[in-house]
């Protein structure tokens, strides 16, 4: 069986190591970040199954780090980390999409009874946008397949299946290929070649039945990217 990998990102070096520690003796995968900026690339970049997150960070804040890990990755569980007695803190990451808190000091076996808490909760959860209804069928984005109303059935590529997924959790809005490459492929985008974004697109669209020419699903908004047609309807 897989581990489960956890980011923890802690500014405290003694804090994030004992962290680290005890969550990998009790057979966790661990990553760690000292700081807000290099904190913010592993949580948009990195593939793990939750975040532990200070809120109080050198660089990039931990409440930014959580607007942006929930904008990119909306059922990530997070359990934010605050110093005792901030009640502000807590109730503002607990309203910016925090699953649960801890306040320091904290004892390693209520953090560990919380990480294992949120991740049964966070795995008895629907997956955001996990099936979709579309003009000529339907897709399951969990099995990586399309069926469309007349029999068919088509196989998505774990790429692409994550690529129509991130379209579909935000419909309506114009995504630039710089942030696919960050958001899908978890890459830094500066300087990175766009044109495979291009080509999963047509790859994509070929599966989807959507004409190139006339695209009912994934439309190209000229000078910014592409964008999911708001009429498709994301389920749970």
């Amino acid at each position: 069986m897989t581990r489960r990998k956890i980011l923890v990102i802690e500014d405290d070096a003694a804090i994030r190591e004992g962290v680290a520690d005890a969550l990998e003796f009790a057979g966790y995968g661990v990553l760690q970040a000292g700081d807000g900026d290099g904190g913010l690339a592993m949580a948009v970049q990195a593939d793990f199954d939750l975040l532990l997150l200070d809120l109080v960070l050198p660089g990039t804040s931990g409440m930014d780090i959580l607007r942006e890990v929930r904008a990119a990755r909306p059922a990530l569980p997070v359990i934010i980390l605050t110093a005792k007695g901030e009640e502000t803190d807590r109730v503002s990451g607990l309203r910016a999409g925090a699953d649960d808190y801890m306040a320091k000091p904290f004892s390693v076996k209520e953090l560990l009874a919380r990480v294992e808490a949120v991740l049964r909760r966070s795995a008895e959860r629907p997956t955001d946008a996990s099936s979709l209804s579309l003009p000529k069928g339907s897709a399951n984005l969990a099995r990586r397949e399309i069926c469309f109303d007349d029999g068919g059935r088509t196989e998505l590529s774990e790429r692409e299946a994550e690529l129509l997924r991130y379209l579909a959790q935000n419909p309506g809005r114009a995504i630039s290929r710089e942030e696919i490459l960050a958001r899908v492929w978890r890459i830094n985008p500066d300087g990175a070649e766009t044109r495979t974004i291009d080509m999963h697109v047509v790859r994509l669209r070929e599966k989807l039945r959507d004409d190139p020419g006339k695209p009912a699903v994934i439309l190209t908004v000229r000078g910014k990217g592409y964008m999911f047609a708001a009429g498709n309807t994301p389920g749970g």
